[in-house]
């Protein structure tokens, strides 16, 4: 199966539920954090990592309901460790990285807080909260953080009830056009090694 019509898959089958606490669906925020990237000329890598920025989500079981919460389920790094495997480092480090960029932004921003729905401010406090200054420096010190920092706003701007947007199968042409460039990496193993 090629990566696209796994992406595909993986949407179609958990998409469509609502995107925790907010008043869009899953797919619907994906799509419009691509839309916001697209929409301010980022790089290809940039707009793929803005529509699968929560693939983490869509990835694991984790309560439907945002209060049901009580810890981080860390969709980050599950997200970027998949996309890994099938993407080179432009797209998969910006989305290991966009949940510290929401605390790195708190820190930095005194108006960012403003900008966070409801839902957000929830999974803040299960995330970490702001960032401390050595946190800051570490944060910076990451190659791609730029980029997760343009993440974050695309996914803080990606819960418009009602946008229209392209669809999923619009990007899947640049989906696997990227997916061909990256060098490959091996799957990673469940369970004991033997």
């Amino acid at each position: 199966m090629n990566v696209g019509a796994e992406i595909l898959g993986i949407f179609q089958q958990r998409g469509s539920g609502a995107y925790f606490g907010e008043r869009v669906s899953m797919s619907e925020h994906a799509l419009q954090a691509a839309h916001f990237a697209q929409t301010a000329a980022a790089p290809p890598e940039l707009v793929v990592a803005a529509l699968l920025h929560d693939i983490g989500h869509l990835l694991e079981d984790v309560p439907d309901d945002i209060v049901d919460w009580v810890v981080d389920a860390h969709h980050e790094q599950i997200g970027s460790d998949w996309l890994a495997r099938r993407f080179g480092p432009e797209v998969s480090e910006p989305v290991r990285l966009h949940v510290p960029a929401k605390r790195y932004l708190l820190t930095t921003n005194p108006e960012y807080f403003a900008s966070l729905s409801p839902a957000s401010v929830i999974t803040l406090k299960l995330q970490g909260g702001p960032m401390a200054m050595h946190e800051v420096a570490k944060f910076e010190s990451e190659r791609f953080y730029r980029e997760a920092v343009r993440v974050r706003h695309w996914d803080d701007l990606g819960k418009v009830q009602g946008l229209q947007t392209p669809g999923l199968s619009d990007y899947l042409a640049l989906v696997e056009t990227l997916a061909k460039q990256a060098p490959q990496l091996p799957a990673k193993r469940s369970g004991p090694a033997t």
